[in-house]
């Protein structure tokens, strides 16, 4: 029951002096006889805890019934009976003594459990009654008719909890319309979770012509649906209004603005949308308004008036939008005021400092910028949150050292800096500390009189704060949760400090530049027991903590990208509650079966070991599986399928299994990610792993020994984001099914025998974002495709290279390419990398990655940024001339159309490409002049080759094009000046000479990029693949070179730069 604001009237002042009409006055009196006696009679029909019963339990006879907990009288006969909360359980039917209180106004029963009873017919033998409460009473089915029969009643409260989101109560037959319309003199009514299940007019009419007093309606979960009718302008007492959790799909009627009464008006989670009236905000009585859950409503606020009363603001989760208005500050008796998950942005008014009385603050999610402005009046602030915002600034005592009643201070993602005040911690309430993923910096320094923090959540993770951790932290003895993670911490740090903190559950240490050690002592302590979360990661840490094997509550274990060494212990296999275990980037060799065992494991990653043998029987019940980048070897057992009945993610990638591919993986239901590349798998593709497509979002078999063709058995339903085929031996055609995957974003068959037109039925894949058919047998013109025009608006990686297509250049597509158009600042808001998403959890998402192309350099992409694109035309048999609309494609990072036979003049339109970092128009039969605009425009250019055409005149010598050796030009008998030891002179160039040039092999490029973040630092280097970003500060940044496969090295960026530019590989590459 929501609190009745007359329930203490009725239970303890006379009616009578607040009802002037009623002649009923409550005298406390000697009980009557035969009230005493129906009241026993009561007491022993009824089954109650007397454990629990503060009233029930001291009633006997030897004392006035008047005087019973739970007893008012009248002149001696019972006039109010109140039993709620008495634990009373078991029925209430129509023969109970209750139904002889002839004179009994005020019946309340709340609170009971009357274990799905239906509510007696008997009620309208209380003809007296006024106030009728059996709200949360256990009560069920249908409401009976008598209730509308009790004609004097002012206050009805039949609210029910619902049971497993099944309402126990019913208005049906009768209907809401008969409940109500013999309750004339009704002024609060309560049927919060009675399903009602009424359209608008069939509640709002009843009620509005039937309660003309109401004051209080309160019908939220009730299964209501919109629109609400204008008919309840006529209630115009009403002051409390609460619809909740309806489904009203309605816009908010303007006409509660009218209500000059109306002190709460509660709309959440109502489905409601349209613009929010303002002027509601602006009734003068208003005290509560709640319009959470609504994510369609839109509204900003208005300019509020000064001495307004209200006091609770709640519009969490709605599409309220604009700035803070300064007038806030005239909501001066505001204490909750909840914003959590607006579009508001802007900063925060400093007005906002005369909300003195403000209890709770929620702002998170938002789009606010600026400093925090200082609340220090509200001296009763228990919850300040202002997470995931844009905020700036420092934290200063002066905001923050008298809250002293604060209990949550949640800050976490914004972009705050400076350093962590010391006071922060000693504030007398203070719970929950929350600063991660801001810009913190400094030392801290060690705390003092820590025996009275009261701190159990403290999290400083992903800043840059440095310096040694405070042991000080670690004697915080009240703490549950400690991370720290992704700092600059470092220095040694001996784990065994951890065994103080006896009430831990969850401790974050990683990705900083700790060494953590660990001495095994006391490793068979008991030690907080209470541990659920560990992780540890990139501590350089060298052995496994042997305290571990005693906590047996452990679910989370990370210990990645560390130096552990050998064996997983066996102790891992038998914690009996482990469901997250990450072991990947160490350099272990062996595992026992035991952990495979466990059938609480859900997650399991241990990619970059040097784990060998056999593949393990995998664990029973587990969602994640990384097992990529090992030793693994053999043959994958036929069943393995049988292991993954509730698989979604498996990656048994870059190890050295054989054999086929075993069919039973087709019997994983829910698999969504299945990588098998780098291996040596042979055989054919299994059919069904084609059929199965319906719910896989990413399958990649690229690098094996695959042959035959590829299954033309691609469903309807397809459902693929990713399909890698690259680097088999496969052969035929595209299948036609494939047009079917009408989410696919990256498609690979490069390095294969393929031999087809060019795939013209997949031009209505609108997703396509990468395409790469290199390095196979297509033929015939990129142009020929009938019928409308390719929709390939998001293509920003387009590989055709190495094939034997004919015809011109694809001018015909260059419109529809958007993503190779958008500007800087659209590219920009877009930024990201290209993954699939599984589970709905950004965090657990598969990462795409290709190779492309630069001077005969393979380069591998790890992480495709979405920004990045591509045009690779080379080593095919197009002709005539480079469209001057290739000109549009201002997004442009690498175009490479060498070795074709194209013709005619270099277009000056090339200059519009101004992020171009890598240009080859090497081996065609271009002819003219460089055009001096590349010069001048192409100032991010750091690969450059027009050898073999037969260009002619001078090399422009400005900006990039002075950085470029003679390999750049060579070729090009026409071509006179800097870097070509030929000198320019007033003679005309003779004609060029045929073609030459040098064959190389091509040679691979790995290049490793881990965490590229948003920052685009464009210098002079290596193109977008390899540019200078700024990278995530705790992760190795560095490029795997393995040239012509041989052993792999570490080099840097730079290096491979000057690699690339180096005569050694430039030439014809075909």
């Amino acid at each position: 029951m929501k609190v009745s604001i007359f329930l203490w009237l009725f239970f303890s002042i006379p009616i009578c002096s607040i009802f002037p009409g009623l002649r009923i006055f409550l005298v406390p009196g000697q009980c009557l006889g035969n009230q005493q006696s129906i009241l026993l009679q009561l007491k022993n029909s009824l089954m109650f805890d007397s454990a629990q019963s503060t009233k029930l339990v001291h009633w006997n006879q030897n004392a006035d019934c008047c005087s019973w907990e739970g007893v008012n009288c009248s002149e001696g006969h019972v006039v109010g009976l109140d039993l709620s909360s008495e634990s009373i359980y078991g029925g209430l039917d129509n023969s109970s003594s209750i139904f002889s209180l002839q004179y009994l106004q005020n019946l309340s029963l709340a609170y009971n459990y009357f274990y799905y009873s239906e509510i007696p017919s008997e009620f309208d033998k209380l003809k007296n009654l006024s106030y009728l409460n059996l709200s949360n009473a256990g009560f069920a089915g249908q409401i009976p008719i008598a209730i509308s029969r009790l004609t004097r009643l002012l206050i009805l409260d039949l609210s029910a909890l619902q049971f497993l989101g099944t309402p126990l109560l019913k208005l049906e037959n009768p209907d809401l319309e008969m409940l109500v319309q013999n309750l004339p003199e009704l002024i609060e009514l309560y049927l919060d979770g009675v399903n009602i299940s009424a359209r608008g007019n069939e509640w709002c009419l009843p009620i509005s012509s039937s309660l003309p007093k109401l004051r209080v309606l309160s019908l939220s979960n009730c299964y209501l649906s919109g629109p609400m009718d204008s008919s309840l302008m006529n209630l115009q007492a009403l002051s409390i209004i609460r619809l909740d959790n309806n489904n009203l799909s309605t816009p908010v009627p303007e006409f509660f603005a009218n209500f000059r009464n109306l002190k709460t008006l509660g709309l959440s989670s109502c489905g409601l949308d349209g613009i929010f009236p303002e002027k509601i905000f602006q009734v003068p009585t208003l005290q509560i308004l709640d319009l959470s859950n609504n994510p369609l409503l839109r509204g900003s606020f208005p300019d509020f008036h000064r001495n307004g009363y209200l006091r609770s603001l709640v519009l969490s989760e709605t599409n309220f939008s604009g700035t803070l208005p300064d007038s806030i500050g005239n909501l001066t008796m505001l204490s909750r005021l909840d914003l959590f998950w607006c579009n508001f942005s802007g900063s925060i008014p400093n007005s906002m400092a005369k909300l003195s009385h403000l209890i709770y603050l929620d702002m998170s999610f938002n789009n606010l910028t600026g400093p925090i402005p200082s609340l220090s009046r509200a001296k009763n602030l228990t919850e300040f949150k202002l997470a995931h915002n844009h905020l700036t600034g420092q934290i200063t005592r002066s905001s923050w050292h008298e809250l002293l009643n604060l209990v949550n201070l949640d800050l976490r993602y914004n972009s705050l800096n400076g350093s962590i005040p010391l006071y922060l911690f000693s504030l007398p309430s203070l719970r929950k500390l929350q600063l991660s993923n801001n810009h913190f910096s400094g030392q801290l320094n060690e705390l003092s009189n820590i025996s009275s923090y009261l701190l159990d959540t403290l999290d400083l993770s992903s800043n840059e704060l440095e310096g040694p951790i405070p042991l000080s932290f670690f004697k915080l003895r009240g703490l549950l949760i400690l991370s720290l993670s992704s700092n600059y911490f470092s220095g040694p740090l001996q784990l065994n400090v951890i065994h103080q903190m006896r009430n831990l559950s969850n401790l974050d240490l990683s990705y900083n530049n700790l060494s953590i050690e660990y001495s095994g002592v006391n490793s068979l302590l008991p030690s907080f027991s209470q541990i659920s979360t560990l992780k540890l990661a990139s501590g350089n840490l060298k052995t496994f903590p042997d305290f571990l094997r005693n906590q047996s509550r452990l679910t989370v274990l990370d210990l990645s990208d560390n130096q552990i060494r050998g064996e997983i212990p066996s102790w891992i296999g038998k914690l009996p509650y482990l469901q997250n275990l990450n072991l990947s980037f160490n350099f272990l060799l062996t595992l026992q079966d035991s952990l495979f065992h466990l059938s609480s494991l859900i997650f399991l990653d241990l990619r970059s070991n040097q784990l060998q043998g056999q593949l393990p029987v995998l664990p029973p019940f587990a969602t994640y599986l990384d097992l990529s980048k090992n030793n693994f070897s053999y043959v994958i057992p036929a069943s393995i399928g049988n292991s993954l009945s509730y698989t979604y993610f498996l990656s048994l990638s870059s190890n050295k299994f054989y054999g086929s591919i075993p069919r039973s993986i087709c019997n994983a239901p829910y698999l969504q990610v299945l990588d098998l590349s780098n291996n040596f798998f042979s055989g054919t593709i299994p059919q069904c792993l084609i059929e199965m497509s319906g719910t896989l979002g990413v399958l990649n078999l690229r690098r094996n020994n695959l042959r035959g063709t590829i299954p033309d058995a691609f469903p309807h339903s397809c459902a693929l984001q990713t399909l890698d085929l690259s680097g088999n031996q496969l052969e035929g055609k595209l299948p036609k099914s494939l047009a079917n995957c009408t989410k696919l974003e990256v498609f690979n068959v490069g390095n294969n025998h393929l031999k087809d037109l060019f795939p013209c039925h997949l031009k209505n894949i609108s997703m396509l974002r990468v395409l790469v058919l290199r390095s196979n047998k297509f033929k015939g013109p990129i142009n020929g495709c009938p019928g409308p025009d390719f929709t390939w608006t998001r293509l920003q990686i387009f590989d055709v290279a190495s094939n034997n297509f004919t015809g011109k250049f694809p001018f015909k597509n260059l419109s529809a390419w958007k993503a190779m158009m958008d500007g800087e600042d659209e590219a920009r808001s877009e930024l990201t990398h290209l993954q699939f998403n599984f589970l709905g959890f950004d965090e657990l998402h598969y990462q795409d990655s290709v190779s492309v192309t630069v001077k005969g350099l393979d380069i591998e992409l790890v992480k495709i940024l979405t920004i990045f694109t591509s045009i690779d035309l080379s080593c095919n048999s197009l002709d005539g001339r480079i469209p001057e609309e290739v000109g549009v494609l201002k997004s442009l990072y690498v175009l490479n159309l060498s070795h074709n036979g194209f013709t005619g003049q270099i277009p000056i339109s090339l200059a519009n490409l101004t992020h171009l970092e890598s240009l080859d128009l090497s081996s065609n039969k271009l002819t003219g002049n460089i055009p001096v605009q590349l010069a001048e425009s192409l100032n991010f250019l750091s690969v450059l080759n027009l050898s073999f055409n037969q260009l002619v005149g001078k090399i422009p010598n400005a900006k990039q094009f002075s950085t470029f050796s003679d390999t750049s030009f060579e070729g090009n008998k026409g071509l006179c000046g800097f870097p070509l030891k030929d000198k320019c002179t007033p003679v005309e160039a003779a004609p060029p000479s045929p073609l030459t040039g040098e064959i190389h092999s091509n040679s691979k490029v790995r290049i490793d990029w881990n965490f590229i973040s948003a920052e685009l630092g464009f210098i002079f280097g290596f193109g977008v693949f390899i540019w200078p970003l700024m990278f995530w500060k705790r992760w190795r940044i560095c490029d795997l070179i393995n040239v012509g496969g041989g052993g792999a090295q570490w080099i840097s960026s730079e290096a491979a730069r000057r690699l690339l530019n180096s005569r050694e590989w430039s030439g014809k590459l075909c």
